[in-house]
């Protein structure tokens, strides 16, 4: 356990069980992370180092045995797999993936914290760390670790927006990234139309890093739709 409040993410679409487990992780002491779907958590698990994960099988835009595989990629952090299907094979499926442990709904909150608990003291013990990924980008290096970019060989001081919007483009290198996940995951979802903060917060990253918006180097604009990070990411663990 990395502090006196341990952070749990919770990757679920039903309004209802985040809801319920929001409240009652938070009533035990845990700090929680909500997210409706497989981009929001893994956005999430990247930038926000979780403690532990919450995460539902069936979320609308990936499986979450993919989720689970994607995350396994970089991180080692617990994760308890929930899911209304409570056959055996979807049970062994998971864990062969690398959950840690498997709750089908509908389930009793007692049981599940005592999961949780168990889960958190299992990784005390074992002193097993959180990795998260490093990109290497040549002339560019982020330690999702140590929240750090470098550039040249040097720091850059970058605000909590700036280091959030930069991490989650390189968590999702070469691929597009809508206007609307970014505002989602870094502003919340009550910000999904202020294309503004996200066009004033991308320009000061691109001065920092010294990019040209007309012919970039890191940050190609996709003009109307969202952004994408051309540089070729290295994942480390």
């Amino acid at each position: 356990m990395t502090s006196a409040s341990p952070r749990v993410l919770v990757i679920d679409d039903e309004v209802q069980i985040r809801r319920f487990l929001d409240i009652g992780l938070r009533a035990e002491g845990y700090e929680v992370l909500l997210a409706a779907t497989a981009v929001e958590g893994l956005a999430l698990a990247t930038t926000q180092s979780p403690d532990l994960v919450i995460l539902d099988i069936g979320l609308p835009d990936r499986e979450g045995h993919e989720v689970l595989a994607e995350l396994r990629q970089w991180s080692q952090v617990p994760v308890l797999m929930l899911s209304v299907r409570d056959s055996e094979s979807e049970k062994v499926r998971a864990l062969d993936l690398g959950a840690n442990d498997y709750v089908t709904k509908p389930f009793g909150i007692q049981e599940l914290m005592a999961r949780l608990r168990a889960l958190l003291r299992q990784r005390a013990v074992l002193g097993e760390p959180n990795p998260s990924p490093s990109y290497n980008a040549g002339r560019l290096q982020i330690d999702m670790a140590r929240h750090e970019v470098i550039l040249d060989g040097a720091a850059l001081l970058l605000t909590r927006k700036e280091y959030a919007l930069l991490a989650m483009l390189a968590h999702h290198a070469g691929r597009l990234v809508t206007q609307q996940q970014l505002l989602r995951e870094i502003w919340g979802a009550s910000h999904v139309q202020d294309t503004h903060y996200l066009r004033i917060v991308l320009g000061k990253l691109r001065q920092k890093l010294g990019d040209d918006a007309v012919n970039p180097h890191w940050l190609k604009t996709e003009p109307g739709v969202g952004y994408r990070f051309l540089g070729v990411s290295d994942t480390s663990r």
